[in-house]
């Protein structure tokens, strides 16, 4: 007998991913954009043709035109687990909720975490094909927030709403807008005394997120579970609008065999775990709504 594991605790995997996933709103846009035939992603490219000069003489309309092409892309990250877990380690009067805490601590420590690796390295493995901006000179507290204006400033001119873009950065860039020279700070006498010196957002980019910098390498080997790759390098940010890309995950299978199921595991609960995830730009935009700076 098998238990349909993800139809019982997809709501708490959701919950996991919603508080544990640095990348999360990456895999909410482009939300007309949906998995068909398993993993398949059907990319839209539709163009259109502008107005002309109306004829004042004439009885018909200019005809315009428009191409409505699509890109098919595959979600290339496939992924499988399985693991033969004990009766003894089991509450047999709740085994679901022991069960349970093993996937959680999966989710936790090893699924989530190399989502976020996965998609941040694409993403800059994305840029780099398309050549968007990618910097690599230095940064400074003398420097850092001309940097970002002048990303600012370039994304405004290419027609980018800066209210929706996202800055994901490391510690360690935080810390430079913190003490970068030109910050000004305010003390809000309302909530006693102090200044609080937490960076929070930057002129009209509304939400910058810190990510872990074990999640944060242009490259990664995910032969068994995730690790930097020797050649990989450290990302400082990626300022992006989310909707120059496109991100999905699906769980295809999450099962809980009870023992005696499987010869292969004798007298042990089986759980196996199977996901796809992809990541991939739209290049136009992506070309335009995405700058990373990495070290040289």
């Amino acid at each position: 007998m098998s238990l349909k594991y993800v139809d019982i605790f997809w709501p708490r995997i959701l919950e996991l991913y919603g508080h544990e996933l640095k990348s999360v709103d990456l895999f909410d846009s482009q939300k007309e954009i949906n998995i068909i035939n398993g993993k398949t992603l059907r990319i839209p490219k539709l163009s259109v043709g502008g107005y002309k000069d109306h004829n004042r003489q004439s009885m018909t309309f200019n005809t315009g035109a428009y191409s409505n092409d699509y890109e098919d892309k595959t979600l290339d990250h496939d992924r499988d687990i399985e693991f033969g877990i004990d009766p003894m380690d089991v509450d047999e009067t709740n085994r679901v909720v022991s069960i349970a805490n093993v996937q959680a601590r999966f989710e936790k420590t090893q699924a989530i975490p190399e989502l976020d690796c996965y998609t941040f390295s694409k993403l800059y493995t994305e840029a780099k094909r398309i050549n968007a901006k990618i910097k690599t000179t230095p940064l400074t507290p003398s420097n850092v927030l001309a940097d970002f204006d002048e990303n600012l400033a370039e994304m405004e001119d290419s027609g980018v709403p800066l209210s929706r873009c996202i800055l994901y950065c490391t510690t360690d860039y935080k810390k430079l807008l913190k003490n970068a020279e030109g910050v000004q700070r305010y003390l809000d006498a309302s909530k006693g005394l102090g200044i609080d010196r937490r960076v929070h957002s930057i002129d009209d980019v509304g939400k910058i997120i810190v990510v872990p910098k074990e999640r944060f390498h242009t490259l990664y080997n995910f032969t068994d579970g995730y690790a930097q790759d020797a050649s990989g390098k450290l990302m400082d940010y990626i300022l992006i609008d989310p909707e120059s890309q496109v991100s999905r995950v699906k769980y295809s299978y999450i099962n809980v065999y009870e023992p005696g199921s499987d010869s292969r595991t004798a007298d042990k609960y089986l759980y196996q775990n199977r996901r796809f995830n992809g990541t991939f730009a739209i290049d136009d935009l992506l070309s335009k709504g995405c700058i990373i700076h990495a070290a040289e």
